[in-house]
């Protein structure tokens, strides 16, 4: 449905950058260099709608527009619903608030002790260590502070972020993000890696990415070694289309995994661009395909200026009930709504448990079929007449 060689073949032509050397094209920093990140860029290279045109006018005030010409190639210019194009290209939606959305969906800044650390669960924190990445996302729940353009002053400071982490043992997970981590240099995320290995109770350290979807020339033999050298180092990333599913892709995967970082995708379920279980079904095959296992479908917070993106969650119950079943339990991902406000990620699943009772759990499968597994509280066990001693078989 969605052939990787023929998104190979034509990316590997660089689309709209033909005459570019291959030596800078698959140089991370010439790609953050030449990024689109104005409307006369996107114009150059495309006809906008009215609405997109809009939405680019006023991004400067909302989430700024950033797009690596990787990403960008990835486009269908001629399509106004390509699922690509509406994850990055502003549109006139972002202007408007609906009454249920908020500045920070999931109450990140009621629960931060110190700048750039978020604690809300009990063993674990999350470290902001930048507000910019590759490439800005219309959906970005840290809108108010990823790109700076709502002037929220966010200025990352390490030390203070460590020190707190260094005086709560109760700390033993460690999530970085931003922002984007791997937009910092080798050196200080080896330095940053560093640190935090050197605290006894941290066990998990974990960075959430979308580098390797915007930039994957950014995963360079240099900064796998950095893994190596500081892990188990484990990474989420965020691929939401199988278009985004490239050989680069695949490629920045498999450096990845050979390092020792163990890969998982987070999705957010988005209108008109995965809200559909076939899409969501090639979607997850590929990302096994390429050593990464699904491991979230997030509900889209309640970030303001996002209800056109929004899909009804409903729709995201749906498709995990199509998956069941009809694939291998590795590819289906857990669908969460992080509850608004600040109550953490909660399971939204189909139901399959239709009663307990005293006696058994009467459920359905995935093809609605009814079945009774008893409860081991209160049977009654007696021994087969012709079954053997205990003490025979011990011998």
């Amino acid at each position: 449905m969605y052939p990787i060689d023929s998104l190979d073949n034509w990316h590997r032509g660089q689309g709209l950058w033909p005459d570019v050397a291959a030596e800078d094209w698959n140089n991370w920093k010439w790609q953050l260099k030449n990024r689109l990140t104005k409307l006369e860029h996107l114009e150059a290279h495309m006809q906008l709608t009215a609405d997109e045109r809009v939405g680019c006018l006023f991004a400067k005030d909302k989430l700024a527009l950033a797009i690596t010409p990787y990403f960008f190639n990835l486009i269908d210019r001629e399509d106004p619903d390509c699922p690509i194009r509406r994850q990055v290209i502003p549109r006139a939606g972002e202007m408007l608030t609906a009454p249920e959305e908020m500045l920070d969906p999931v109450g990140e800044e009621n629960t931060k002790p110190v700048d750039g650390i978020v604690h809300r669960y009990p063993d674990r924190v999350l470290f902001l260590v930048t507000d910019r990445c590759a490439a800005y996302c219309r959906y970005c729940t840290r809108s108010r502070l990823v790109s700076n353009a709502q002037d929220y002053n966010f200025h990352p400071e390490f030390e203070s972020g460590l020190q707190y982490i260094r005086e709560h043992p109760e700390i033993r997970d460690v999530l970085l993000s931003g922002g984007d981590p791997l937009l910092l240099s080798d050196r200080k995320l080896d330095h940053l890696l560093g640190e935090l290995r050197q605290i006894p109770h941290v066990e998990f350290i974990r960075i959430g990415s979308r580098i390797p979807v915007f930039l994957p020339q950014r995963i360079t033999p240099e900064l796998c070694e950095i893994f190596k050298k500081h892990g188990p180092i484990w990474m989420s990333i965020h691929v939401n289309h199988p278009s985004e599913c490239t050989h680069a892709l695949r490629d920045a995967c498999e450096q990845l995994t050979y390092a020792g970082v163990p890969i998982g995708n987070q999705s957010v379920l988005l209108r008109q661009v995965n809200d559909d279980a076939e899409i969501m079904r090639s979607l997850i095959h590929r990302l096994l395909m390429m050593r990464v296992r699904p491991y979230y479908l997030y509900q889209c917070d309640l970030i303001t200026g996002s209800a056109h993106l929004r899909a009804d969650p409903r729709k995201g119950i749906e498709i995990i009930q199509s998956l069941r079943g009809h694939t291998t339990g590795y590819s289906i991902p857990q669908f969460v709504i992080d509850a608004p406000g600040g109550g953490g990620k909660v399971p939204i699943n189909p139901e399959y448990i239709k009663e307990i009772t005293d006696e058994a759990i009467v459920m359905r499968n995935f093809s609605g079929d009814e079945y009774r597994y008893p409860l081991v509280a209160g049977a009654k066990v007696e021994k087969s007449a012709d079954a053997p001693e205990l003490e025979t078989l011990l011998v």
